[in-house]
């Protein structure tokens, strides 16, 4: 595979992971099953048990899950066609995604921030 289409894979992919390890960790629609893992995190008594429940908590670990899931659904290699393209994908899509969820989170404080400031302007206006 060309180097240009390997970047653009990298990027895409990075997408659709930092995609799906936000929305679990992060979104309303999985707050009931995150409030559970992050309860059993804390509590099991095996310190496995506990990392397992974690990683659902954690947009940085569950990246990493999904990306060895989606390395093999695609079998997307990094540079080299070996193992070792595995290995480079495995560690360069995960943090690519991170790099995307801290833009989108800087994004979404930014946007919570004007709407704030905005809503106390209008409180203003009104009286």
């Amino acid at each position: 595979m060309e180097f240009s289409t390997q970047i653009f894979w990298l990027v895409i992919l990075s997408i659709v992971v930092a995609s799906i390890a936000w929305t679990v960790t992060q979104e309303e629609i999985f707050r009931e099953p995150r409030e559970y893992c992050e309860k059993k995190s804390e509590t099991c008594k095996s310190i496995l048990q506990r990392k397992f429940f974690y990683v659902f908590t954690c947009e940085y670990c569950f990246s990493h899950w999904v990306t060895i899931f989606i390395l093999l659904l695609t079998g997307f290699r990094l540079l080299l066609d070996d193992w070792r393209g595995y290995i480079l994908a495995f560690f360069a899509i995960p943090w690519l995604a991170n790099q995307w969820m801290s833009i989108y989170r800087r994004l979404r404080v930014g946007i919570k921030h004007e709407n704030l400031q905005a809503k106390i302007v209008e409180e203003k206006l009104d009286r």
